[in-house]
């Protein structure tokens, strides 16, 4: 027998992480870029025993379509640009299904909505320098930490256009503190706001460098640590009928079609709740829609977030009263008799879950719940905590605004039993 028929694999599907899956002599065997039903040569990873790469498609699946990216399997970023747009979304749509029934959550989910927009709206991008001193600027390479320098990257919003030369000119002026370092950009509506980390405090010939670089690109502004270099601009994104002027490094949803899809759902399933309290609020995505018909309390760990909410919520005419609290809700959640004031909970808490504040909710008697969710294995628990509270999933809808990825966001309202 040849090499190759010793390492032929049929796959059966494609998992949750988004590798083919065939089911070889003991155990599955995961084949990142592969299909259902595809019969493929492979090469065993050392050392993981269920693991291989994809040499070659022996026999290929009719759904298999060309990527659409020179990048695409060398850079980390996306795991699926190789599978038809119905047989990808039925996948996508199932992972949110299969880990649902997996937690014995009964319940119908809706179809898969689109939410990619015109692209990704934010980005971080990797500077390291090599043994041998040579600087690479990009992002991760499939499943390791090696960094795949990139020139383009085709789901970026036209809003990130020059944030990839901008980001190799930053390094490149940094290169002599020899950190590896993270450059977030973030597309806004006065041009592109950046946040430098890792780089350590700066001489003041950085700090000039930095400066001239910042004017050379018109960055809106440019951040180390969220302590301001050079602003040219405030960097102001609309939400709703506001304008809100971003905290440095401040986290937003991938995509505005992302933001606007969650916030159409939320706000949908919120009814015709007069006292809602948003929960794990950011910036406001959710709070400041919400306030055009109702009384909003919004919390949230990071205090720029809320300063940021706040500011934008007092110079927006027309919306009810928004009142805005910094507040750990892993340490201190809101408990029952606070959210027993409200007609409507919204919380949307990071990938970690709201565990705690899960179990609080439970205990409480809110008549509606609204959770949204970027990790669906979390959201799972935190779900059947509610349940097991009393509470009921009336309707669940999957948003993918990562597409070709394996993340899947979803929306989904309670309501009491």
């Amino acid at each position: 027998m040849d090499h190759d028929h010793r390492n032929r694999l049929v796959i059966d599907h494609v998992g949750h992480r988004g590798d083919g899956v065939a089911n070889a002599a003991a155990a599955h065997v995961f084949v990142p870029f592969t299909l259902p039903g595809e019969t493929v040569d492979v090469d065993p990873v050392e050392g993981h025993a269920d693991r291989s790469r994809l040499r070659r498609v022996v026999a290929p699946s009719a759904e298999r379509i060309e990527p659409f990216c020179p990048h695409f399997t060398v850079c980390g970023g996306c795991a699926i640009q190789h599978w038809r747009a119905d047989g990808y979304r039925a996948w996508k749509r199932s992972i949110v299904v299969e880990t649902l029934e997996r937690a014995g959550i009964a319940c119908d989910v809706g179809e898969l909505e689109d939410a990619h927009g015109n692209g990704r709206r934010r980005m971080v991008v990797h500077a390291r320098k090599s043994q041998r001193g040579i600087l690479k600027v990009g992002f991760a390479a499939a499943g390791s930490h090696d960094i795949v320098p990139i020139d383009r990257c085709p789901i970026l919003a036209p809003g990130l256009d020059g944030a990839l030369v901008a980001a190799e000119t930053i390094a490149e002026a940094l290169a002599a503190t020899a950190k590896p370092l993270d450059i977030q950009l973030t597309a806004t509506a006065n041009g592109l706001d950046v946040d430098v980390r890792g780089s350590g405090p700066l001489i003041a010939t950085a700090t000039a460098a930095l400066a001239r670089i910042s004017a050379q690109h018109r960055l809106a502004r440019l951040t180390r640590h969220g302590e301001i270099v050079a602003q040219l601009k405030s960097p102001v994104i609309a939400i709703g009928p506001a304008q809100v002027i971003l905290p440095p490094g401040s986290f937003l949803q991938a995509t505005q079609a992302g933001e606007e899809a969650l916030a159409a759902h939320v706000t949908s399933f919120c009814g015709k709740a007069k006292r809602v309290a948003d929960l794990f609020c950011g910036v406001g995505p959710f709070t400041l829609r919400l306030a055009q018909t109702a009384q909003v309390s919004a919390h949230d760990s990071e205090a720029g977030a809320i300063e940021a909410l706040r500011k934008a919520a007092q110079t927006t005419k027309g919306l009810k009263p928004v009142k805005a609290e910094a507040r750990d809700l892993f340490r201190r959640p809101l408990l029952p008799q606070e959210l027993n004031a409200f007609d409507a909970v919204v919380f949307d808490p990071p990938r970690a879950g709201a565990l705690a504040q899960a179990q609080q909710l439970a205990a409480s008697r809110v008549p509606l719940i609204v959770a949204v969710s970027c990790n669906v294995a979390t959201f799972a628990r935190d779900a059947k905590i509610l349940i097991d509270g009393g509470y009921r999933i009336s309707r669940i809808t999957p948003i993918d605004q990562f597409r070709h990825t394996p993340h899947v966001e979803l929306v989904a309202q309670f309501s009491r039993r």
